[in-house]
């Protein structure tokens, strides 16, 4: 495979892999070298990449793995779960600040997830994911995933709406 070719089939992705890595990692460094190291063992075996139904979903399950590997490992331990994609420029100072601190909250609460339910939300919700390609990624049958994303949701709204109610923010 040529490396134009290679580009062409990896290419539309890679911000979804960036977003991925840096949804599980500390910061962006460390999302960045992630994400190259996907697109390196990608480009070792390019020769194979056509035998796969979908790239992009071997791509995205090679991150995950990736991803959660650096986490467990010895040079983890001052990693964090962090993210931020989000900036509202059209928005006066005072509502783009109230509206980046409910961003930054949902992002706190999107972080206290239990693993699973963290990864499928940034998938579905964030990444736009459907139900069978995200099967294929965390290897979990639909209705599974469907139950993981609806009990992540309701622990949230739940989340938030304790703050509400108690004046918390």
């Amino acid at each position: 495979m040529k490396q134009q070719a290679f580009l062409n089939m990896v290419m539309p992705f890679k911000d979804k892999v960036f977003r991925m890595a840096k949804r599980l990692l500390v910061s962006t460094e460390e999302a960045e070298d992630a994400t190259q190291e996907l697109y390196l063992k990608l480009w070792k075996n390019k020769h194979k990449l056509k035998s796969y139904k979908s790239i992009e979903a071997f791509a995205m399950t090679m991150t995950k793995n990736y991803c959660l590997d650096r986490l467990k490992s010895k040079q983890a331990n001052n990693l964090t779960l962090v993210h931020s994609n989000y900036k509202d420029t059209h928005a006066n100072l005072d509502k783009s600040i109230e509206l980046q601190d409910s961003i930054d909250k949902i992002h706190q609460l999107i972080n206290k997830l239990p693993e699973k339910q963290r990864i499928i939300i940034q998938l579905r919700d964030i990444e736009q994911y459907d139900y069978d390609e995200i099967a294929e990624i965390v290897q979990m049958n639909p209705t599974a995933i469907r139950v993981t994303l609806s009990r992540a949701r309701k622990t949230i709204r739940e989340k938030l709406k304790q703050q509400h109610a108690y004046g918390l923010g």
